[in-house]
């Protein structure tokens, strides 16, 4: 995550309360948006297990 109180963090290990908020209020613009949103979606589906692997 490039800013904010995450900054640094690895967008799927950011919170998914965090990244609902932002699907309320609207995720930014471009590629930074786009996967956001995809980590909610792996969150909210509970397929967080295929990302561990990848580490």
């Amino acid at each position: 995550m490039p800013f904010g109180k995450y900054s640094g963090r690895v967008l799927i290990d950011l919170p998914e309360e965090y990244l609902l908020w932002f699907a309320k209020k609207g995720f930014p613009e471009g590629r930074l948006g786009q996967l956001m949103a995809l980590a909610l979606e792996i969150k909210v589906e509970g397929l967080q297990g295929l990302i561990d692997p990848l580490r």
